[in-house]
């Protein structure tokens, strides 16, 4: 469950259905530490919020019952009327908020609602309430793209494995013979992008975990997704090894230059 912090209090997310929902009773701390259902329930008396909340689930929510909202609607404002969260979701049938028991227990509501309420509590904690949650909504945009990226070339990788399976490798040789051709068709792609053999990178990086790959920027995890699918082809069509490794070299220069500036990548002995 992620958090979000805004002026010093915690607040708590939840996710339904790829839908962000927010902890009202956090919210609701800011007012008042000690009476936080208290505070949701006198906000869910207002009759604004009625038709608020009623407007909401007919935009969202095609299992809304409108009878039932129309007489908690009607009943609205009177001295008498009490509703509560849990109420509200049992006689409407409603999903713009959620009742939750437990160690994360609570009230919450969808995004949208929840910024309704801050703006009762607190307009200030709500402006900093909706800084706080875009801020972790574009940290969990850029994590994304990164492992789409991560992703992307491990796929292509498959594919290109795949085809020195089918094109390269002979059904006589045993693993260790096979192994060896997978790790020669990797440095393939290692020469032509970084300019070195996966063993050439350890020696050069000894206290370094992992491989030249996960060392990579974004550009070159692009630029190698790219020049995993063009070697399967490559390997489909028959071209042999040397020529595979220059026609990717040239290629790796061409997108690196374009993906990262006038930075060249070169084959170790090439001139300047």
């Amino acid at each position: 469950m992620a958090k979000i912090n805004v002026l010093n209090k915690e607040v708590k997310l939840y996710t339904v259905k790829d839908e962000d929902y927010i902890s009202l009773t956090d919210i609701a701390r800011y007012k008042d530490s000690d009476r936080t259902d208290y505070i949701i329930q006198n906000w869910l008396r207002n009759r604004n919020t009625i038709e608020f909340l009623g407007i909401w689930e007919h935009l969202n929510n095609s299992n809304f019952n409108p009878i039932e909202f129309d007489g908690i609607r009607n009943r609205a404002g009177l001295n008498s009327f009490v509703l509560t969260a849990k109420r509200w979701i049992k006689s409407t049938g409603a999903i713009g908020l959620i009742s939750k028991a437990g160690r994360y227990g609570g009230t919450y509501a969808h995004k949208d609602i929840a910024f309704e309420f801050a703006s009762w509590v607190s307009v200030e904690f709500k402006l900093y309430l909706i800084k706080e949650f875009q801020r972790l909504k574009e940290d969990e945009r850029k994590t994304l793209g990164w492992d789409i990226r991560r992703n992307l070339a491990k796929i292509n990788y498959r594919i290109h494995t795949d085809a020195i399976q089918q094109h390269l490798v002979p059904q006589i040789l045993d693993k260790k013979q096979i192994s060896l051709v997978y790790a020669s068709e990797a440095d393939v792609l290692n020469l032509a992008l970084f300019g070195m053999t996966a063993a050439q990178w350890r020696d050069a990086n000894p206290d370094k975990k992992g491989n030249m790959r996960d060392e990579a920027d974004v550009t070159q995890l692009v630029c190698l997704s790219n020049l995993e699918n063009l070697n399967a082809l490559f390997i489909a069509e028959g071209a042999p090894q040397q020529e595979r490794l220059e026609r990717l070299n040239q290629i790796a220069i061409q997108q690196m230059t374009l993906l990262a500036g006038d930075k060249r990548l070169k084959l170790p002995g090439d001139g300047e």
